[in-house]
């Protein structure tokens, strides 16, 4: 009964940042236009690397998702350094693993992950653009994509009833348009409805990526996660790891440990607050939440195949060590500097209103249980 009670209270605990974060996650999705990504990173300087990594952090994809978005770029005339920047800042970090962040590690590893997802990003794209070049040419983006289906990943920008409805949006648009212009006397009316009916599609859009779509991605990995945590807080005393929770061999073996993982920013969260609780050093989980979204092994192929063994080499080197320098770093301000490291446990919930923390987290477990639903019995439309 303890590991049940241990395992509600953290999922309580969860709710409410991880409900905030899928919202902002689908505002973020639906509109940034795509274009403008596109235009933002091409060029081969250090500046796009910043911008691609800048652009990345925030945005709710996994590791998985980010494949074919981070290809398209590539094709679209960004550098390998951006396009690695982006890689690696992407499922790193995002406005929904921040959210959970704070809601389960507390504001300091909310907002040294983040720092740390950029200055990895930044770090890797620097070393691509060192130590590979541009002159090898780069494969179709269709064969990548199909690698990266091909080990369980799936995007949710290709054709999806999230697409479909766009298209019908922008073709019954486009309806509208023609229509009007056949007709002087139309009412002014029409475009007021027009407009409304274009916002409407696109809230939909919203909910439709925030509960299905991003849900999907991670749901099961996170209930995975928080139910990790619970048994560490139940069963496993809390020095089990503490003689060699904040030594090098703990981050090093966390690296090993994390690169044939699939784990995303959000579901990782849960994990590295049970290793926490465990008696693993933050700066330990820090190496955690940076390298294990970053490294599994589907990503690395499709980089190999884009962009060269070289490309995978350089990309590696530049998310492990600055994961392991800032791991250091951690470390050193929590003993130091008295910075207060502390992973949710029982009760901690109660810093925000009961009605708040019970309604959320109805919310999270029924969106939860009719994704579930669907994939199971009904079947999500391809």
């Amino acid at each position: 009964m303890m590991l049940i009670s241990n395992f509600i209270e953290l999922f309580m605990e969860a709710a409410p940042w991880l409900l905030m974060g899928l919202v902002i996650a689908g505002l973020i999705k639906v509109y940034i236009p795509q274009s403008v990504m596109n235009k933002q990173l091409g060029g081969h300087g250090i500046g796009t690397v910043i911008k691609a990594a800048l652009i990345g952090a925030p945005l709710p994809l996994c590791s998985c998702g980010v494949i074919p978005t981070a290809l398209g770029l590539r094709r679209a005339g960004a550098s390998k350094g951006a396009t690695t920047a982006f890689l690696v800042a992407t499922p790193e970090t995002g406005v929904d693993s921040i959210g959970i962040s704070y809601g389960l590690l507390g504001p300091f590893m909310a907002v040294i992950r983040p720092i740390g997802a950029f200055i990895s990003a930044v770090s890797a794209g620097i070393m691509v653009n060192l130590f590979d070049d541009e002159t090898k040419a780069t494969k179709s983006v269709v064969a990548a994509v199909k690698v990266a289906d091909g080990n369980g990943c799936h995007d949710t920008q290709l054709e999806t009833p999230l697409c479909q409805e766009t298209k019908m949006s922008i073709t019954a648009t486009s309806t509208t348009q023609t229509a009007s212009k056949t007709n002087c006397c139309a009412s002014t009316g029409d475009s007021a409805v027009k407009t409304t009916t274009i916002a409407v599609a696109k809230w939909r859009q919203v909910m439709r990526f925030s509960f299905f779509d991003m849900v999907e991605d991670t749901a099961l990995w996170l209930m995975i996660g928080l139910f990790f945590a619970a048994l560490v807080e139940t069963y496993v005393p809390s020095n089990w790891l503490t003689e060699w929770g904040d030594t090098i061999w703990a981050m090093l073996i966390i690296i090993v440990v994390s690169i044939p993982m699939y784990v995303c920013a959000t579901a990782s969260t849960p994990i590295a607050a049970g290793l926490l609780l465990a008696g693993v050093s933050p700066g330990a989980i820090l190496v955690f939440m940076l390298a294990g979204p970053a490294t599994n092994m589907a990503l690395l192929l499709v980089i190999a195949r884009e962009m060269g063994k070289r490309t995978v080499a350089a990309y590696l080197v530049g998310v492990i060590i600055p994961a392991l320098l800032l791991g250091f770093l951690t470390n050193y301000l929590v003993a130091e500097m008295g910075v207060s490291v502390v992973a949710a446990s029982g009760g901690s919930h109660e810093l925000l209103p009961t009605w708040l923390v019970v309604s959320t987290s109805t919310v999270v477990l029924i969106t939860m249980l009719n994704v579930f639903y669907q994939q199971l019995f009904v079947g999500k439309n391809k």
